[in-house]
């Protein structure tokens, strides 16, 4: 028979890979959208428009993660075989903000999924999506593990740790399949224009574009990134497993945004020049003196989280998955959209 999965976050990153690898598979996809004034189905609108898809194998419904009611409605209406919990409030500078938002969001928002499939009795199985932003100031450059312990710094982060103990205490207490992919930073073309990869691929193709400078924070902050296609394969694999667990996806790589920016530098063959002001620090184009790019402490996080490196070496062993796509790789394809863009 026919898989039948509910994706929550489905106009997202993650969420639109993650449908097309469904669809693939001979799924039946629910997706989760809120209702707004302006339907943002950009990321899905080539599945969204297609006759052969839309209505057929893929299907949207109205929902809201903070809606206990609508929640409990859309679950008991297409008995999902699988769901994946991707909806969040997941920019962790926008989380200083608006705490008490992403705490309802991304922190109980699941709750109210396990506590639906509880009451419904369905043998429904569950991924959580969780976040390297666990770990937090984890004072060292050594590589993450399932065992490191957690030590979240960020009000996003602490709403994702109840999330992730949500998913153990069920698993453990009510026998329900759920498992926790602890993803740690994934990009792609489709990554939303305030992350910093995308910040810097769009800021880029515009300067060569019209010349225009952009802003940034902190250079010196290491992450571990991958792309958003090769963990959404992960997330799958987590889902058939025989008994469920939790899992760090990640590519044993880490380097600082500024390394980041080396590279797309390479690749679009901007020499540049660096310059400390007191004002922050610049980097002008060699060949022109124009400023490309400035730092401005406005943008810099309240607790910063220098270093972040994860090992996939569980998911390699049980899961039989690895990135495919190198940093160099992925730099390219979301520069050469964003130029084309």
């Amino acid at each position: 028979m026919k898989k039948i999965a509910l994706i929550t976050g489905i106009t997202g990153q993650d969420g639109s890979y993650l449908a097309e690898l469904l669809l693939k598979k001979k799924y039946e996809v629910h997706g989760l959208i809120r209702r707004s004034s302006i339907i943002k189905t950009d990321r899905i609108n080539h599945l969204f428009n297609n006759k052969e898809i839309f209505n057929k194998k893929l299907f949207l419904h109205y929902g809201d993660m903070t809606d206990d009611l609508s929640i409990f409605s859309i679950i008991s209406k297409i008995k999902p075989d699988e769901i994946y919990n991707l909806a969040a409030q997941s920019h962790v500078k926008v989380s200083f903000e608006l705490p008490l938002y992403t705490s309802n969001a991304d922190a109980l928002g699941i709750l109210r999924i396990l506590e639906a499939v509880k009451s419904l009795n369905y043998k429904t199985k569950i991924y959580q999506a969780s976040t390297s932003e666990l770990y937090g100031q984890t004072g060292n450059t050594k590589t993450i593990t399932e065992k490191t312990p957690f030590n979240p710094v960020s009000p996003y982060a602490v709403a994702k740790l109840y999330s992730y103990e949500m998913i153990k205490t069920y698993r453990m207490g009510y026998g329900i399949f759920a498992c926790n992919g602890i993803l740690f930073n994934h990009e792609s073309p489709r990554r939303g224009e305030t992350f910093v990869t995308r910040k810097i691929t769009l800021g880029l193709s515009n300067y060569i574009k019209n010349g225009k400078s952009f802003e940034l924070g902190n250079l010196d902050t290491y992450r571990d990134w991958g792309h958003a296609r090769d963990y959404v394969e992960g997330m799958w694999k987590m889902l058939q497993l025989k008994k469920p667990d939790d899992f760090i996806l990640a590519t044993n790589k880490s380097i600082s945004i500024r390394e980041f920016l080396k590279k797309c530098f390479k690749y679009l063959n901007i020499e540049v020049i660096y310059n400390n002001k007191k004002s922050g620090e610049e980097i002008r184009d060699k060949s022109n003196n124009k400023l490309i790019i400035k730092t401005n402490t406005r943008l810099l996080r309240p607790n910063e989280v220098p270093f972040l490196k994860g090992s996939y070496a569980k998911a390699k062993k049980i899961l039989k998955w690895e990135p495919k796509t190198s940093i160099e790789q992925l730099i390219k394809e979301m520069l050469d959209k964003d130029l084309d863009k």
